[in-house]
């Protein structure tokens, strides 16, 4: 599970998450990607699965960039507490994920495997996606 090893707030407030990405929606480094069409929060868990069906169909060929990280906590209070008495402790983590957010990206493989290795890691994903190549952007 991705962790961030330190932050500058033990807890932070929700926010919003809304509007189009202003960075990180272009290839930088591979030549396949997976791009968010929603905006969403990815858990730290998430990320990590879908990783790992990345890996496992590409049978550990080519290489694989992860583009996002999940460094925002969120709290919970445990079940069958009264209303009041402050914020809950942090539980997970997660990564604000905007529209048109680039994912993963993937080189050193087949279109057809990274096309299949990206269908598989967007099951894992709470977001719609869709693939998209390097020329496209």
């Amino acid at each position: 599970m991705l962790l961030p090893k330190k932050t500058k707030y033990r807890k932070v407030r929700k926010g919003t998450n809304t509007g189009v990405a202003s960075r990180g929606q272009y290839i930088a480094f591979g030549d396949y990607a997976l791009q968010s069409l929603e905006n969403e929060r990815i858990t730290g868990r998430q990320i990590e699965s879908a990783r790992q069906a990345i890996s496992n169909h590409m049978d550990r060929a080519g290489k694989i960039w992860i583009r996002i990280f999940p460094h925002i906590p969120v709290t919970r209070k445990p079940q069958d507490v009264k209303m009041g008495s402050g914020k809950g402790n942090p539980e997970f983590f997660v990564a604000k994920v905007k529209t048109g957010t680039i994912l993963f990206e993937l080189k050193g493989v087949p279109e057809t495997t990274a096309r299949e290795a990206m269908r598989l890691a967007s099951h894992k994903l709470p977001v719609k996606t869709k693939f998209v190549m390097k020329e496209q952007i």
